[in-house]
């Protein structure tokens, strides 16, 4: 173990590069419309009627084949070479072929600026006898600051048993914008799981639950898994909110809450740990606050995810969690393992996909935040 920082120069890069890649990235998301700029998704709702939209706060994306794997590809390589494979090759970290995500190490991404906008979860090289990726070496998460992350592993203390549980909610029709049915596949799915490990559990779906029920059970569940819409405020951070039936939930008022008995919160939306370009060096996406609410571990979405994938995902994710349990949990739920969860979840999707454009992009999608 290192007592004082360990630099690590990385000669090939630089900030010009990562304005660079960032600004790629992001021109192809926008094009693709996976990814909408300050709070475009209000805009978005005038359009609804016209477009038969399946995306979680994105229209379905048009392929450009020949362009578009080029660019995803060249910037995920220029990550592994001039960033990612330096650092791992410094702390001495070797490839490994095990199945089993416990036995990778983890490392914590701690980006600031443009770097911010960039999966360095997912750097690698995808097609040719040169493949490798971080996926091999490491389980990623993030943390907006090392003092956050300093202070969660400081001050772990037990969840008090009441609480610890699971509350899931879907929010498959919410009013003037597109309908997502996989949220109900996706809950259900996840709540028979839960059952089925005799888990604390309550799943409210649709018109069952409002913007107040969901933060009442937020108290009452040390665990949340959110499958709805979310939008983002580049003004108003704490405005940032997720979309009920009827209305905004925003994360003001979760963070006034002061969940003391936060565990878990996995948030399957669009979006929500994407920084906003004008606040690049602040924290100010959802993933934070949920952070800054008191949640210890977040699980969430760089840009839109697809209907189809999500369910498989979170499924996955919770299989994965749910075989971890002692006895000892008893009807509880522990989200502390919720990191080797999602790259299992990942990997799983991977041997269902391709290394396609498409395909990159429907994964590279979800990230780790917390411990």
């Amino acid at each position: 173990e290192l007592d004082e920082p360990f630099h690590i120069p990385l000669h090939d890069f630089s900030q010009q590069k990562a304005n660079k890649y960032s600004n790629a990235l992001t021109a192809l998301l926008v094009q693709k419309e996976l990814l909408m700029r300050t709070v475009e998704m209000d805009k978005a709702e005038e359009e609804v009627t016209k477009n038969g939209l399946t995306e979680r706060a994105a229209r379905p994306c048009v392929d450009n084949p020949l362009r578009d794997g080029v660019v995803v590809r060249n910037i995920l390589g220029a990550l592994w070479k001039e960033v990612v494979k330096p650092i791992l090759d410094a702390l001495a970290f070797s490839r490994l072929e095990s199945s089993s995500a416990t036995e990778f190490p983890r490392i914590w991404w701690c980006p600031t600026g443009p770097v911010s906008f960039l999966p360095l979860h997912a750097a690698g090289i995808y097609r040719g006898k040169d493949s490798d990726n971080i996926l091999n070496y490491a389980v990623s998460s993030y943390t907006p600051s090392v003092a956050l992350l300093a202070d969660r592993v400081k001050n772990d203390r037990p969840i008090d048993r009441d609480v610890s549980g699971l509350f899931l909610t879907s929010q498959p029709n919410v009013p003037n914008l597109p309908p997502i049915s996989g949220t109900t596949k996706e809950v259900r799915l996840i709540h028979a799981k839960a059952v089925e490990h005799e888990v604390r559990v309550l799943s409210l779906e649709g018109n069952d639950v409002t913007v107040d029920t969901a933060l009442e059970h937020m108290e009452r569940f040390s665990s949340i898994h959110l499958a709805c819409h979310a939008s983002q405020d580049q003004d108003e951070a704490l405005q940032s909110r997720f979309r009920f039936h009827d209305g905004r939930l925003e994360l003001s008022k979760i963070i006034r809450k002061n969940l003391k008995n936060a565990d878990l919160a996995f948030l399957s939306a669009c979006q929500t740990s994407t920084g906003e370009e004008k606040l690049s060096e602040e924290v100010v996406h959802l993933a934070a606050g949920m952070l800054a609410a008191g949640y210890r571990r977040v699980v969430a979405t760089m840009w839109a995810i697809g209907d189809n994938h999500a369910p498989e995902v979170a499924t996955d994710f919770y299989d994965y969690l749910l075989a971890q349990r002692v006895e000892a949990d008893g009807s509880g739920f522990d989200g502390s393992k919720s990191a080797y969860a999602l790259h299992h979840a990942i990997q799983q999707l991977r041997q269902r996909l391709d290394n396609s454009e498409k395909s990159l992009l429907a994964w590279i999608p979800y990230v780790h935040f917390g411990f």
